[in-house]
């Protein structure tokens, strides 16, 4: 088995991307392609070169999540190569470009801007900021897959897990590798920012409660090592998830610290109080974070949510409430 990391620039979304050549008894899978600007592509097909390969001898891509920094150049490689592009379902119709599945999520996203009381201007903002990324199309065809599917590359086998929270068809793929248990985990487990959660996919329901989940299996598995969808290898990913839930429950904090404070808000008016000032991918990102600890507060039955304002019904209650310790 051999495997590579080729590192990519984005600069929309999270920082440097990561594509991964593995390699097993003449197989070559590419897990997750990058964004689709020519400059991307270029140092795509120059970091195969390195390794000795060309997108022609792509024979399949694994894709962990549908964001277009991982996926949008799955449709290009499968039409140079004829790889097999491999998708949980969820996340399908989006990498596909299906334009019933995208229309629909044009509207979820302005039936949650309202809800969330973003202004209009910073939606015209944000509007701005998609546009400016132009839209390409998908892959003709594409192999679904689903929690504890094996996908057989030569000598190696790679198990599927389900990861939802950042976004609803998010998957994990673990292998054996010198002794050693290891994983490509896309956007689940980061090194240094903490995954989006509540923006980056509208679809999810419940996506704070969906997440921890996936975080904590992550811990539970006890990985000697993944390789994450964004700059470098993670040599000790519990200990890097448990630092996450730990984030997640100050951030639970403060939003009830906010609600104390500012008496009844939205998720825009709480956003604000977090994070400030939003601008470009932030706009979506900073009230869908507030949006989904909010609503997991609503869940567990300790805020009230009435013509879009949230308020606090018990002013005792703190994150270790209503999360799971780490």
């Amino acid at each position: 088995m051999n495997l590579e990391s080729i590192s990519l620039g984005n600069h929309e979304f999270e920082g440097k991307n990561n594509a991964y050549l593995l390699e097993s008894a003449g197989e070559t899978v590419l897990i997750d392609t990058g964004i689709h600007r020519p400059d991307i592509r270029d140092q795509l097909e120059s970091g195969l070169a390195e390794h000795g390969r060309s997108v022609a001898d792509i024979d399949a891509v694994l894709l962990t999540h549908h964001h277009i920094d991982h996926a949008a150049l799955a449709g290009p490689i499968a039409d140079e190569s004829g790889a097999t592009i491999y998708v949980h379902a969820d996340a399908a119709p989006m990498v596909a470009r299906d334009p019933d599945a995208h229309a629909a999520y044009d509207e979820l996203q302005e039936r949650r801007f309202e809800e969330w009381g973003m202004p209009v201007s910073k939606r015209e903002e944000l509007r701005s900021f998609f546009d400016a990324v132009p839209p390409i199309d998908g892959p003709d065809e594409m192999t679904t897959i689903a929690d504890g599917d094996e996908i057989q590359v030569g000598d190696v086998s790679l198990t599927v897990t389900h990861a939802p929270g950042h976004s609803a068809g998010h998957c994990t793929f673990a292998f054996e590798h010198n002794g050693d248990r290891e994983a490509f985990v896309g956007d689940v487990l980061l090194p240094v920012y903490t995954p989006n959660v509540g923006g980056a996919d509208l679809r999810l329901e419940n996506p704070l409660a969906h997440y921890v989940e996936s975080i904590t299996a992550i811990i539970d598995a006890d990985y000697d090592r993944v390789w994450p969808g964004h700059r470098d290898v993670i040599e000790d990913p519990a200990d890097r998830a448990r630092t996450i839930l730990e984030h997640h429950h100050e951030r639970t904090d403060n939003v009830l610290e906010a609600l104390r404070s500012e008496g009844p808000a939205t998720a825009w008016e709480v956003s604000a109080t977090l994070f400030g000032s939003l601008e470009a991918i932030h706009i979506l990102h900073g009230p869908g974070e507030a949006f989904a600890h909010l609503d997991h507060l609503e869940r567990a039955g300790v805020v009230d949510r009435s013509d879009g304002e949230y308020r606090l019904l018990d002013e005792d209650v703190a994150a270790a409430d209503v999360l799971p310790a780490y």
